[in-house]
């Protein structure tokens, strides 16, 4: 067994649903989720047992590519993340009525796929090939069913697929340049260039755009906060759960070790740039008056810290970036289900027009607060085990990092206790809240357990990452 057979479930899955017509989607792609979540559980125990998952084949004679998943602790926890949210938001979609119900979810499995795809992937090339695959989907799906004008909704995803193409195209032509070099695309091949140092800043530059935009970082973000809002909450939590987290993979596998030198050297100045993002994003994160778009920003704040984590090329900022990555995937798809929950019955995102939830529904309000403090990073969920371990990464490079990266902690208790205020408390509101139902309970409580399980125990995750970080550092350390 090894993980090829992911990526075959994933698009057998993809091409049963659209088959299986608009009744049945919903569930096959829920079954199939859940099988691909479950031959992930098998492959983590057969790599454990020190078993060699990972998948070669020869694949095009020129250029010399391979199709080459590399199935190491570092993949495997990002795949495990895209395995277990699938399911989580497909179940989570379970409430809305959709038209054209079986390409939708057909489409959310082949964008599962490609994103799998891009974390294992082990040749250049075909890593591209998956990166740029998982844009067609996100593309349909916020385009087709989307929120609010149909005008407005495609500028903003036409934006962020030509800013992400854009991006992606210097990644590609970097790639390119390393072929000709290397006379291969395999990541080992790739690592054993002796790139001059005009040649790695040019490399590093190149991978820069492409992830800066996918993430997003500062000051390439300005897609980000629209198409979060115009997106349908399953699309955006696709974006914000996982797909930018192929940004974020993609700097400690990919930019580091490829440029080495040019990481060290300009390290101080992209640890600034993802400190800036999280001051950046908070302060507009509390102006905001649409609770999309409130935690659009927030999230645009953490993963500047997570940025700032990875480019301190500690292991420590290796890791504690790791746990924030996955930690932040359960919460900001918690945070965002909440907020769907709210509009399936108001029919509103403006946090001015809720209120007095709490007493029409006190079980959702207990869930949403659990949620609220996860985001900020409260003691014994799963955020404050990767915040803190990134913070603790920058004050070994200089505590004014640490110290400024730490206010997300303050502004981000700020704004969003003041959005549970507003959303949640008050006189009791005089519409009807409906009280949750079966999925929307099981989503939730899904979600909190997880953040609550690895926030008092990390360990399983931090055993599985760290190998693969420290031969990640010894790369970027080498003479």
């Amino acid at each position: 067994m090894n993980v090829s057979l992911i990526l075959l479930l994933l698009l057998i899955g993809a091409l049963v649903t659209y088959l299986a017509g608009d009744k049945l989607a919903s569930k096959i792609a829920m079954l199939f989720g859940l099988v691909t979540f479950g031959v992930s559980i098998v492959l983590l125990n057969h790599y454990n047992a020190g078993e060699n998952i990972s998948f070669l084949a020869n694949w095009i004679t020129l250029p010399k590519v391979s199709f080459a998943l590399k199935a190491d602790g570092l993949s495997l926890a990002m795949l495990l993340l895209t395995t277990a949210l699938t399911p989580i938001i497909i179940y989570s979609s379970f409430g809305n009525e959709l038209k054209n119900a079986k390409t939708f979810y057909a489409l959310l499995l082949f964008m599962a796929f490609a994103m799998v795809g891009t974390f294992l992937a082990s040749d250049g090339l075909l890593y591209y090939i998956f990166w740029e695959l998982a844009l067609i989907p996100i593309y349909f799906i916020a385009l087709v069913w989307g929120n609010g004008d149909l005008e407005e909704r495609k500028k903003a995803v036409v934006k962020f697929f030509i800013y992400t193409l854009a991006g992606s195209l210097f990644m590609l032509v970097a790639f390119i340049y390393m072929y000709q070099q290397a006379g291969s695309f395999m990541i080992e091949d790739l690592y054993k260039l002796n790139l001059s140092v005009t040649e790695q800043k040019w490399i590093f530059t190149a991978f820069f755009l492409a992830y800066a935009i996918k993430i997003p970082l500062i000051p390439f973000h300005t897609w980000q906060a629209n198409v979060y809002q115009k997106a349908p909450t399953v699309g955006t939590m696709l974006l914000s759960g996982i797909m930018l987290k192929m940004g974020l993979y993609s700097v400690i596998r990919w930019q580091l070790p490829l440029s080495r030198i040019a990481a060290k050297e300009y390290m101080p100045i992209f640890i600034a740039i993802g400190i800036a993002g999280v001051i950046y994003g908070s302060i507009v994160a509390i102006r905001q008056k649409d609770l999309k778009k409130l935690l659009a920003y927030s999230s645009l704040a953490h993963v500047g810290l997570i940025a700032a984590g990875a480019y301190t090329l500690t292991l420590d900022g290796f890791r504690g970036a790791v746990l924030q990555m996955i930690a932040h995937g359960f919460v900001v798809v918690g945070l965002f289900f909440a907020a769907e929950i709210i509009y399936r019955r108001y029919e509103t995102r403006t946090i001015a027009d809720m209120g007095g939830i709490r007493a029409l529904a006190p079980k959702f309000t207990s869930l949403f607060m659990i949620l609220v403090l996860a985001s900020v990073a409260l003691p014994t969920t799963f955020n404050f085990v990767g915040e803190f371990t990134v913070l603790y990464s920058l004050s070994q490079i200089n505590i004014w990092f640490a110290v400024l990266g730490g206010t997300t902690i303050i502004f981000g208790a700020y704004y969003m206790l003041k959005m549970f205020q507003h959303v949640m408390l008050g006189e009791t509101n005089a519409k009807p809240f409906a009280a949750l139902s079966l999925s929307e309970i099981i989503t939730l409580l899904v979600i909190v357990a997880v953040l609550f399980f690895f926030g008092l125990y990390p360990k399983p995750i931090t055993d599985l990452i760290t190998p693969s970080l420290e031969e990640i550092l010894t790369q970027i350390n080498k003479i």
